[in-house]
């Protein structure tokens, strides 16, 4: 994989700039806790997963930034910082678990200088970002052998290595099947209202050698009545205690058509991803973003300036609609209870 999402360079962070996509292949350098959560949510960076590795890169830049000042002062630091990140994307969950595993390392560290404390910070930083690319290929294995020797499969959203540290989630399960000499061929939902499917999975699916077709969100009826689809695979950014998932807008709606069809759905996303605290996705925070990201396409008015907009980010799937949630722990068959808190019990790595 040839694409680099989010790196740590000089004491700072790096961020692929994803709005810019697919014209503009621009890096930006990040050194502020505010610039960093900005960019969180104005999709700079986006992803479930690499949201959480950008959030634990700011924390330790809010430690070195503060190291050289009093405890009292470093401490508070960190503790702005887990704050405000906190606020940013309120359904993806491996932001909070992120967060929560770098205040892990506050706390077992609390008898140590600020310096030693900032460097136990930055290396679990960089732990959670190798760990993430070791998932992402676990996953991608895992996941390869559910797919025959020749498949069509629809994605919806991004869920590749522009979401991740390395080979992605669902497309990561695609990686891995072209690599051991399997044919896929993609048709990419292109997700509004942001096009991330249109802009960033053609895109990086291109990049890396396989085939792909781009559709209009509404024409995935059509094609699964049509075309002989081997299954549709999705990312996730939260998983409820019952297996009910909280994806991309569309995804819910896909779902539904794919059951229609008797085409299998799975699920690909990290044990990072399970909220076992949550029950079912009714009680899943959805995020509601600007108006005008509905009202407008790249930028370009495309309705009248004031007329009103529903604008949830996320929706939520019922796990009836789901054949299979993969994970580095292995794959998953409804009921899905039992097995999601088997592998979040057993949550360390790979």
């Amino acid at each position: 994989m040839s694409i680099e999402t989010l790196k740590w360079v000089d004491n700072s962070l790096v961020l692929l700039d994803q709005t810019l996509l697919p014209n503009h292949v621009e890096y930006k350098t990040y050194h502020e806790i505010e610039d960093i959560a900005e960019a969180i949510e104005q999709l700079v960076v986006r992803g479930a997963p690499a949201i959480g590795l950008t959030a634990a890169y700011a924390i330790a830049i809010s430690a070195y930034k503060a190291k050289n000042q009093s405890s009292d002062f470093f401490l508070r630091s960190i503790t702005k910082a887990c704050d405000r990140l906190s606020q940013t994307r309120p359904t993806a969950v491996n932001l909070f678990w992120a967060i929560d595993k770098m205040q892990q390392i506050v706390t077992e560290c609390n008898h140590l200088d600020n310096t030693a404390i900032y460097e136990a910070l930055l290396n679990k930083a960089h732990e959670l970002f190798e760990q993430d690319r070791l998932i992402c290929r676990k996953m991608g294995s895992i996941g390869a052998d559910l797919l025959p020797e020749k498949s069509r499969v629809i994605t919806h959203c991004n869920a590749g290595a522009l979401a991740t540290a390395d080979y992605g989630t669902a497309l990561g399960m695609l990686y891995s099947a072209k690599d051991t000499g399997k044919s896929v061929t993609v048709y990419a939902c292109e997700t509004r209202p942001l096009l991330q499917g249109g802009r960033l999975t053609t895109w990086e699916l291109q990049k890396n050698g396989i085939d792909v077709t781009i559709i209009c969100d509404n024409m995935t009826a059509s094609l699964l009545r049509h075309e002989d689809i081997t299954c549709c695979v999705v990312g996730a950014d939260r998983i409820a205690a019952n297996g009910d998932v909280a994806n991309k807008i569309g995804t819910y709606g896909l779902a539904i058509l794919a059951k229609e069809h008797n085409v299998p759905f799975y699920i690909v996303a990290p044990i990072s991803t399970l909220d076992l605290s949550i029950e079912t996705g009714e009680h899943i925070p959805i995020e509601r973003r600007h108006e005008d990201e509905v009202r407008r396409v790249m930028n370009n008015l495309i309705t009248q300036k004031d007329v009103p907009v529903y604008n949830p980010s996320f929706d939520v799937t019922p796990y009836q609609y789901v054949s299979a949630i993969i994970s580095e722990k292995g794959i998953a068959r409804p009921p899905f209870s039992k097995t999601l808190r088997s592998w979040k019990m057993n949550e360390p790595l790979v």
